[in-house]
């Protein structure tokens, strides 16, 4: 797993991309004492439940692995000039 550039910056714009979609499919926000491992693992299982990304292996999933892979997939998201994949 290579890590991207920008990818803790990917992340957080992931991080808010997904709390969108959750919202827009009927999730209840998150509170502000829920954590970040927490909300990184449920915007994953989302997104993998939704077919947006593929799921990691059951035996590989850590919350580094989940965090690229959100990572990954706002990265394809975004269009080619976005400041975040210069």
């Amino acid at each position: 797993m290579s890590k991207l550039k920008n990818e803790n910056e990917l992340l957080q714009k992931a991080i808010e991309v997904a709390e969108n979609y959750a919202n827009q499919r009927g999730f209840d926000r998150f509170s502000k004492t829920d954590s970040a491992k927490d909300k990184v693992e449920v915007l994953y299982r989302l997104l993998v439940r939704d077919n947006l990304i593929q799921p990691l292996p059951v035996d590989q999933e850590t919350q580094p692995k989940m965090k690229h892979k959100l990572a990954l997939w706002i990265s394809r998201q975004l269009p080619d000039d976005h400041p975040l994949l210069k």
